[in-house]
């Protein structure tokens, strides 16, 4: 009898502890709600100018305007007021959290972008911009950013999303049209009356008035940015948003010989882009790009 029972046990054995390592991987996986608490966490400790608070890995790296500094340097030294503009992208894939926000420093607007990589529940990467001002940003209309757009608040249906391989690929025809001049030459997949505002200013689709033809996206002239440099940061697959880190690289900017250092969102459903909203920032020449 012996002999007949021990390979059982031993099954059971290995069977309790396989379950065991599927538990642990499943609670420390971080979900949609986790995600987003994490991001609020991160702007109370932030507000209360206490990273001491945050459930730091010790291996975090933290990047501000493409510079690294320590946590609790930057824009931790700030005293600064959160407004109602908030918009948060969620790829729980990657356990990654990107939020698009407008903050208040002394008593100014301020957008503030993030990107926050959770590992084991634990924030190891901290990757951030701060624009402060036209100055800064070549373009700063933080009037318009009262609220997030209805464009990127709607929730698409199921039917409505496309996979996430075909969402990146997408999203990666804006890049590629900056690179060689036209969105029309790569066929970049933007509806009719798909829109694009930068620093809350906007930039193309209806009701465009910033310069001539800027009314139709996919058609309007735009620079030929060879240099480009761009690297997909997040997908929410709920929210058919992909956001993208940019360099525009030589010949982006209106005057001056800086660059254009950008982070990039798309709302994408229905095998079209629909939305496209970014923050922007001057940064030096040959700033370096990426992570």
């Amino acid at each position: 009898m012996l002999k007949k029972t021990v390979p059982a046990l031993f099954f059971t054995i290995v069977l309790i502890f396989f379950s065991s390592i599927s538990c642990v991987s499943v609670s420390t996986k971080c979900d949609r709600e986790c995600l987003k608490g994490f991001v609020t966490s991160y702007l109370d400790a932030l507000v209360a100018q206490k990273p001491d608070l945050l459930p730091l890995s010790p291996k975090v790296k933290f990047t501000e305007d493409c510079k690294e500094i320590k946590v609790g340097q930057g824009l931790w030294q700030s005293k600064i007021k959160l407004t109602d503009y908030r918009r948060d992208i969620l790829d729980v894939k990657q356990g990654v959290a990107v939020s698009f926000l407008v903050i208040e420093e002394k008593e100014l607007p301020v957008l503030f972008v993030f990107r926050l990589k959770i590992e084991d529940q634990k924030i190891s990467e901290i990757e951030s911009t701060v624009v402060r001002g036209k100055e800064e940003g070549m373009l700063f209309t933080p009037e318009n950013l009262k609220t997030v757009s209805k464009g990127m608040t709607y929730v698409p249906k199921k039917e409505q999303l496309v996979d996430r391989e075909k969402a990146i690929k997408m999203a990666d025809t804006y890049p590629e049209g900056l690179k060689v001049g036209s969105f029309v030459k790569v066929d970049s997949p933007m509806a009719d009356n798909a829109y694009r505002f930068e620093n809350g200013q906007l930039m193309a689709g209806p009701e465009c008035t910033f310069f001539k033809g800027c009314d139709n996206m996919k058609k309007q002239f735009i620079p030929t940015l060879a240099g480009i440099k761009y690297r997909t940061i997040a997908v929410d697959e709920e929210m058919g948003v992909v956001a993208v880190r940019m360099n525009f690289g030589p010949g982006s900017l209106f005057r001056g010989d800086g660059e254009l250092d950008v982070w990039h969102s798309f709302k994408i459903y229905d095998n079209l882009i629909h939305v496209a909203e970014a923050y922007c920032e001057i940064v030096p020449k040959d700033t370096p790009f990426g992570w």
